[in-house]
């Protein structure tokens, strides 16, 4: 019975967790899985979005999902701008193989002192009335908890995905974005200019580290270093889901939430990120395209 009630609440946990974690890699399957650029500084800007929603709370008391909104568009045109900068210094002299990827370093490792020196390295967490509450509910002798600080990140995350999906799917700007990743010579003859749609995609894509930000301040305690935590799984999420499968991203987060919970439950937390990388390597010795890619295996 207790190893029933264990196993109950770790499945309960990790699909929550799974949400967390696709709110944070879904911009990158956008900037890394549709544009091809390796964007590995993705998760210390959602750092960055962190601390901006920790101070819309700590000093005007927004709700930190709605100081996600608010600061999104922000991150949309520092998206904007970051990858005019890299057209114009690496993509463009076709240098964006390992120089580009450097620039990602470099910006990394910027944005990590920067927030050092204003915020200091104190662990940071916002205020709200779901964060630290839970449900609780008793079922045939069995207890279960259902925190609500990972149910708001798992609504948050599985609304972005949808939405951003049938973006894509829909728009005209979304196929466009497809098409550059398919057959940018095409769209070109087409009359589309695919550095304007490029842009704008990776300022989509860096737009979402804001409510991304968001939620890491609300379901953990934030510091500048945190984000070199989760630059392994949201590259891992990415690529098991199939590059440029927004879909593909939510159902292969839930699958490494599910995963990490369990291990961390009945084994301990250490060994979570091995057992996710190696349901990555199994999958993808099976399925090289990742679970939803077609035909893609960069």
């Amino acid at each position: 019975m207790v190893f029933l009630e264990l196993l109950i609440n770790a499945l309960i946990a990790g699909v929550l967790l799974g949400g967390f974690f696709a709110a944070l890699s879904i911009g990158l399957s956008i900037c890394f899985g549709l544009l091809d650029t390796v964007n590995i500084g993705h998760p210390t800007f959602i750092v960055a979005a962190a601390f901006c929603a920790f101070l819309l709370n700590d000093v005007y008391g927004i709700d930190p999902v709605l100081a996600g909104i608010i600061i999104t568009p922000l991150f949309f045109v520092l998206g904007v701008g970051v990858y005019s900068a890299y057209y114009q210094f690496f993509e463009k002299t076709s240098a964006e193989a390992l120089r580009g990827l450097a620039f990602f370093f470099g910006l990394l490792f910027i944005t990590e002192v920067v927030l050092i020196m204003i915020f200091g390295v104190d662990h940071r967490l916002a205020i709200a009335p779901y964060i630290g509450e839970s449900f609780r509910a008793e079922l045939a002798g069995m207890q279960f908890a259902l925190p609500y600080r990972l149910l708001v990140a798992f609504v948050v995350a599985t609304i972005m995905c949808l939405g951003l999906q049938a973006f894509l799917d829909r728009s005209f700007f979304g196929r466009a974005v497809r098409a550059v990743h398919q057959d940018m010579m095409a769209l070109s003859l087409m009359g589309v200019n695919p550095v304007y749609v490029k842009r704008i995609a990776f300022g989509i894509g860096l737009g979402t580290c804001g409510l991304a930000g968001a939620l890491m301040v609300i379901v953990i305690p934030i510091e500048p270093a945190v984000g070199r935590l989760f630059i392994g799984n949201v590259f891992a999420i990415v690529v098991l889901g199939g590059l440029g499968s927004i879909s593909g991203t939510l159902v292969a987060a839930m699958i490494l939430g599910i995963a990490e919970s369990i291990v961390a439950t009945f084994f301990g937390p250490s060994w979570a990120p091995a057992v996710s990388f190696g349901i990555l390597l199994g999958v993808l010795m099976f399925r090289p395209t990742g679970l939803f890619g077609v035909g893609d295996t960069r």
